[in-house]
């Protein structure tokens, strides 16, 4: 039994979707509260025996100890389809669903429901634990079938670890861009989130953020700017070097491949050449017949004799034949999108090109016919166009560079914008149309942010390419 001073909040995590699977996930945090006051603080990963009352070492994600036997219910039209139980881990994999299909999901644990009722979330201005009024919408829709060429939107999410603690205005602005993502994505129908990388971050010395190593890091920066999406859309995700060690003195890679369930996920994938791991993270899957998205680690391959992952012969290899490929049926997907951390093109100010993937990785999106190619890495927007290929740098969804670009030759940088933001992209079978997204506006709508040439000239969105 909790005391009065500790309380413990459950979360709901749809870690993974297809066009006939879903893997739900079920986990939370413990919070105590000041001896002096009314402020709660999280508790930390070292601590959660004391406050569980039971030997724990996590509390989310796939290596967390079970919570108890579980049972979760998927419902379609209000009848439940599927009944899956588990008694050994905090999450399942459901199985035998139809191609877009609209379900709704529970989740009971020990007999009683996770998560139902109101919920307590972060409030940054007062920061602490705060009830939020809201409740669950435990609902999804699974990909259309491989194959179907159905128009599909998703959204793209860069450099958003920043966390939601004590970063100022980064902290604040990746709060905002979670709630307009939020309200994006029900107004637009997205399928699924994109992310290009830098999922958490190191947070400054003297922070709570810590680096990004442990469950309790990933409160702030993960699952609470994103709570209402992650319980029932999908986030595929890439590795962005505040992941890794190249940046920081913590390789987050462990807690990447448990909160993202990596393992679980694309394992499987391997031998049917749908991924290429050990080390590394290399996976491809798509929204139909419409849209195959290639996910290419950038990241510096500090224990293989190359300088990036991608430069691993086996890595490369599953690259040029994953670029080559029909789709495994015999008809092609219409679009096909890498999808990185660091970008090909860059015109700064603060990260040149990455040339090694200029020279490596970029005439083999040529010899494929790539149109689009997805990065973040850079802390603005920029959208470049070399040799007929569109290039959209999106990576400003917590940390924002302030300083104009200077590199517009060599990257054939078309628009930029010092702005916060995240992407919706929607494709059908003429065209992608890309929109960055800044806030809410006060009636409401998404706002788009206003994007400048390398003249200064005024570029209007969405930006289409063909």
């Amino acid at each position: 039994m909790l005391g009065a001073d500790v309380h413990f909040e459950p979360f709901l995590h749809l870690a993974d979707l297809s066009a006939d699977e879903a893997l739900i996930a079920w986990g939370g945090f413990w919070f105590h509260r000041e001896s002096a006051g009314d402020r709660w603080h999280i508790v930390d990963d070292e601590e959660l025996s004391e406050a569980a009352g039971v030997p724990r070492t996590e509390s989310i994600g796939a290596r967390s100890e079970s919570f108890g036997h579980a049972v979760v219910e998927v419902e379609r039209d209000g009848e439940v389809v599927v009944r899956v139980e588990s008694a050994d881990h905090n999450f399942v994999r459901v199985t035998g669903l139809e191609p877009d299909t609209a379900y709704s999901y529970r989740v009971f644990v020990d007999g009683e429901p996770w998560a139902e009722g109101e919920l307590w979330d972060w409030d940054i201005d007062r920061a602490t634990l705060v009830s939020a009024g809201r409740t669950y919408d435990n609902r999804f829709r699974t990909f259309p079938a491989p194959g179907e060429r159905v128009p599909v939107t998703f959204a793209v999410l860069g450099d958003f670890g920043i966390g939601i603690y004590e970063q100022g205005e980064d902290g604040e602005r990746q709060l905002r861009l979670g709630r307009a993502l939020e309200r994006a994505a029900s107004g637009h129908e997205v399928r699924v989130v994109l992310t290009t990388g830098d999922n958490i971050y190191h947070g400054d010395e003297g922070t709570v953020s810590g680096t990004g190593d442990e469950d309790d890091d990933w409160y702030p920066c993960f699952y609470q700017p994103y709570r209402y999406l992650l319980n029932r859309i999908p986030f595929f995700p890439t590795v962005g070097n505040h992941d890794t060690s190249d940046t920081e003195n913590s390789d987050d890679r462990a807690q990447l491949d448990d909160n993202f369930f990596l393992e679980h996920r694309f394992r499987s994938w391997v031998e049917a050449g749908r991924a290429s791991l050990d080390p590394g993270l290399f996976y491809r899957f798509g929204l139909g017949g419409m849209v195959e998205f290639v996910c290419i680690d950038t990241s510096l391959a500090d224990e293989l004799d190359v300088e990036h992952y991608f430069d691993n012969a086996e890595h490369l290899e599953w690259v040029r034949e994953t670029l080559r490929r029909d789709g495994g049926d015999g008809q092609a997907p219409r679009w096909q999108i890498p999808f990185s951390h660091h970008p090909p093109y860059c015109a700064g100010p603060h990260h040149d090109s990455t040339h090694g993937m200029v020279e490596r990785l970029v005439p083999l999106f040529q010899e494929a016919g790539v149109s689009l190619v997805l990065s973040g890495h850079e802390h603005n927007f920029q959208h470049s166009t070399v040799d007929g290929i569109h290039y959209v740098i999106s990576g400003a969804a917590g940390k924002l560079q302030t300083e104009p670009p200077t590199a517009f030759e060599f990257a054939g940088t078309r628009a930029w914008a010092s702005a916060g933001h995240f992407l919706i992209v929607e494709a059908d079978e003429e065209r992608i149309r890309v929109h960055p997204v800044g806030e809410v506006g006060d009636d409401g709508s998404l706002e788009p942010i206003e994007l400048s040439d390398p003249e200064g000239g005024v570029v209007e969105t969405p930006l289409v390419v063909h």
